[in-house]
């Protein structure tokens, strides 16, 4: 059987594991948008806390995915859900963090010392200049960290099908088991396809957010 005669034959379990690799990738990633870019204001408010928790997110990043993944698995197993989703889930969220939370700060730490004075010459709180200049200024930096966190993590939910999370994993999984060249190809690829879309709708996103000034 080649490439195309498995695809004709396995396609509806190739698209349902796509659409479960996509999603438990988008679950972890927006979870990292939702504390990351908080975190990232937080450090420019406080700047001694940058340090640390910068440091700490990079010593998560430095650990071996597959060593993540089974560090989940005795904590998640105290709550019933050792195997699945929610180990993955979690792991993936902090490999996400760092870029997010890192490219946030730096964005709004490189702003213009003068867009900031001007804000506050014309009486603007801190979280007004925040919403109204310097988070518009700074999307594009912050979308980059977004990019760069989907992109990696699509191939590093590929490994969370060895603790039972799912995903187009399971097809290079079932490859490897099987001595299936033609399935270890599909996964492969479809991992592959799935970052490059991605990344090319992020980057378009990227440039509709980013302000006409900045463009030119």
């Amino acid at each position: 059987m080649d490439i195309f005669q498995y695809l004709q034959s396995d396609w509806h379990n190739i698209f349902d594991l796509t659409l479960q690799h996509l999603k438990l990738v988008g679950i972890a990633v927006s979870l990292a948008i939702v504390i990351g870019v908080p975190l990232g204001i937080l450090i420019v408010r406080l700047s001694w806390l940058a340090g640390p928790l910068m440091g700490l997110a990079t010593v998560v990043l430095t650990v071996p995915s597959i060593a993540l993944f089974g560090l989940m698995i005795p904590i998640f197993s105290k709550f019933g859900a050792g195997i699945g989703p929610l180990p993955a889930i979690t792991a993936v969220f902090l490999y996400s963090l760092l870029p997010i939370m890192r490219n946030t700060y730096l964005a709004l730490n490189s702003i213009e010392a003068g867009i900031k004075e001007a804000g506050i010459g014309i009486g603007m709180t801190f979280w007004q200049r925040l919403r109204m200049v310097e988070l518009p200024l700074a999307v594009p930096v912050i979308l980059g960290g977004v990019r760069t966190a989907v992109v990696m993590n699509i191939g590093v939910m590929a490994i969370a099908a060895v603790i039972g999370a799912g995903g187009l994993g399971v097809l290079i999984l079932h490859a490897i088991s099987q001595s299936n060249m033609q399935k270890l190809v599909v996964g492969a690829v479809m991992i592959s396809v799935l970052a490059i879309i991605a990344d090319f709708l992020l980057q378009r996103l990227q440039t509709i957010l980013t302000p006409k000034g900045l463009q030119k």
